[in-house]
């Protein structure tokens, strides 16, 4: 048989992932500061969640290329909260945020296409470029007391088949939310070759505290710093004169990421244009199913008890993080505005694959900061999701790993 190139992914067991799947199948505990799942983290869920995928009207076949009515409804009113009024016509649903970015991809690339992402970012774009024919290239955050976009090496980049700029608001893994003057630069660079702005949202309900810091900087942020740090709102409110397609779903807002419930959310010029192709292409698959859309609007009217356990969750872990690295100044946890994940900046004295085996061994598991598109040694990247009592002895076990090994002194 004869495979496309495509798929010719190298698919065998990495030597981290052996690793994990060794202790587990032991039996050894293992503290998890890499968890995503909320479903698995502990959080209370109302016990009627599910009778909202009851409703007989599901047993109708009524397929609706862009989504039942009543969903984009409730999608429009879930950006009424956020002070943006929007047309359900300007929504069209599909099962996840990486449909969303194939349609779009699509949408907007030819073969050999080009679109810029965000890096350090999820591991993601990769897999989903290379199954659409799309070319994927780096657009950089950097830190300077705080993330941001490098925008002089992104405007070097662009080629004549540059076709959209991807933002994540706010950034996962760093948290960086895309701040007021950002937005206006990219909007700029937009304007100036034609490009196309796409926003994943998926975080933008989990703000952080704007004096949240470094705990080597906690208290000294001055005004100019806090004017500076300002994040942008819902990017669905549109920037003059550029197209933006906005993504988000429920996988983070209703911590249901098993509903498979997203969207695109179109604005600014020939968005009806842009739209009716997106119907073409959500025609072609017709993939949403009809009680998970019945269901949406009474699953994002609810969002708020959920997320209320989540930002309590991320925000205690947070807390307790930044406690144990008061104790050890050899490692640096960088601002973090938003989202569950926190940035650790480790001694860079050897690959960080060797450190989180050797933090395997003492039962905790973290996520190397290369996952993510940061260099080699370096960086680790932890989780906030996780129950609070498992997160504070994973952190026990970095700090103890890095106070006994990496020259660091209590």
């Amino acid at each position: 048989m004869q495979f496309s190139e495509r798929t010719g992914w190298n698919t065998e067991e990495s030597e981290l992932a052996r690793a994990h799947r060794l202790r587990r199948e032991a039996g050894l505990p293992i503290a998890d500061l890499t968890a995503s799942n909320p479903t698995r983290c502990g959080f209370v869920y109302p016990d009627s969640l599910l009778n909202a995928l009851i409703d007989p009207r599901a047993l109708d076949y009524d397929p609706q290329p862009r989504g039942l009515l009543a969903a984009r409804e409730a999608v429009c009113r879930y950006y009424a909260d956020h002070g943006v009024a929007l047309d359900p016509a300007q929504i069209v649903l599909t099962t996840s945020t990486s449909e969303a970015y194939s349609f779009l991809f699509r949408l907007l690339c030819d073969p050999g296409g080009e679109v810029f992402v965000p890096q350090p970012g999820y591991p993601l774009f990769d897999y989903l470029a290379t199954l659409d024919d799309v070319r994927i290239t780096a657009a950089r955050l950097v830190y300077d007391d705080g993330w941001q976009i490098d925008f002089e090496s992104l405007r070097r980049a662009i080629t004549a088949q540059t076709r959209a700029i991807v933002v994540v608001h706010p950034n996962n893994p760093t948290g960086h939310f895309t701040k007021p003057w950002e937005a206006e630069e990219l909007g700029r660079i937009c304007r100036a070759s034609g490009l196309s702005l796409i926003v994943d949202e998926v975080f933008l309900d989990y703000a952080m505290e704007v004096g949240l810091e470094t705990h080597a900087t906690a208290g000294q942020e001055t005004g100019a710093t806090k004017a500076r740090n300002g994040k942008a709102g819902s990017f669905t409110a549109g920037i003059d004169g550029v197209p933006v397609f906005v993504v988000s779903g429920l996988s983070k807002i209703a911590g249901l990421p098993q509903m498979k419930t997203a969207w695109i959310a179109a604005t600014g010029p020939d968005k009806e244009q842009a739209l009716e192709r997106l119907e073409v292409i959500a025609d072609t698959f017709l993939s949403m199913n009809a009680p998970v859309q019945w269901a949406l609007p009474s699953w994002l009217a609810s969002r708020a008890e959920i997320q209320e356990q989540i930002q309590k969750r991320v925000r205690a872990n947070l807390a307790e993080l930044d406690r144990q690295l008061g104790t050890l100044p050899i490692l640096q946890r960088l601002r973090v505005e938003g989202g569950w994940y926190a940035v650790l900046r480790i001694p860079a004295l050897g690959p960080d694959e060797r450190t989180v085996l050797a933090l395997l061994e003492r039962g905790v598991w973290v996520h190397p900061g290369y996952f993510f598109g940061l260099p080699e040694s370096g960086w680790l990247v932890v989780s906030l999701l996780g129950p609070e009592a498992e997160f504070d002895g994973g952190m026990v076990n970095v700090t103890n790993y890095f106070r006994t090994n990496q020259g660091g002194k209590s």
